[in-house]
């Protein structure tokens, strides 16, 4: 499926994580057999590599606060934005027990409510190949961003190793599907095969990200590039 033909209305996506907010950490640890959570350790390893204790992070498309969590937890002023209520929901119980708790705010990528300058940092974790009008989205990244400010994206890739793709392929095309249907949310698992492999990876989405005026832009695969860690400096 190609990108154009994905449907990623706001309101088409807000009603369907909507609709799984409750099963989602489920779900997806099950099916990664946790490998997304040391995904995100290393990914929140090398992002405080860069910033200073107290930094502001925006966690954009933050879902159910797995990364949001994890940033505070390095001391870091966090916000949460997200355009799923339910989602955000799963969230704020996740971090009732931190001092301070994240603040979470219902919102779109494509409309960044606060002012320009206002982070040092803006994640995304397995969020932004669901934006609509993703260049748009990268000009209000930057916007918001301080001078110098980082970039860094977590998203799922497709290895480049001929056999470890073809097995990692027939895995996400097949098994993930046939999960999501057993547990009732088929629609939302198809939605995700479709999404990441219609997502530009590794050169072509730094190419974005230059395109969009960020510079310093890198990569780093991720389980032999099962997933990608971006990152990218006003």
């Amino acid at each position: 499926m190609t990108q154009d033909r994905l449907n990623k209305d706001a309101a088409v996506i807000s009603g369907m994580f909507d609709s799984i907010a409750s099963k989602y950490d489920r779900m997806n640890h099950g099916m990664s057999l946790g490998i997304d959570k040391l995904w995100r350790r290393r990914f929140v390893r090398r992002l405080s590599s860069s910033l200073v204790p107290g930094a502001a992070v925006l966690d954009l498309a933050c879902g159910t606060g797995d990364l949001t969590r994890a940033l505070a937890l390095k001391g870091f002023v966090v916000t949460g934005l997200d355009i799923s209520t339910e989602m955000m929901e799963v969230g704020k119980m996740k971090c009732r027990d931190l001092k301070p708790q994240p603040q979470f705010i219902l919102g779109s990528a494509e409309q960044i409510p606060f002012p320009d300058a206002s982070f040092d940092a803006v994640t995304i974790a397995f969020g932004l190949r669901n934006f609509d009008h993703r260049a748009e989205c990268l000009q209000e990244i930057r916007r918001v961003l301080k001078p110098g400010g980082r970039l860094a994206v977590l998203e799922f890739a497709v290895p480049e190793n001929p056999l470890w793709r073809a097995l990692y392929l027939f895995y996400f095309k097949h098994a993930m599907r046939l999960v999501g249907k057993a547990v009732g949310s088929g629609d939302a698992y198809g939605y995700l095969v479709d999404s990441v492999m219609a997502f530009p990876r590794y050169e072509a989405l730094c190419a974005e990200f230059t395109t969009a005026g960020f510079t310093d832009v890198r990569y780093d695969r991720y389980s032999g590039g099962i997933a990608c860690g971006y990152s990218a400096c006003k």
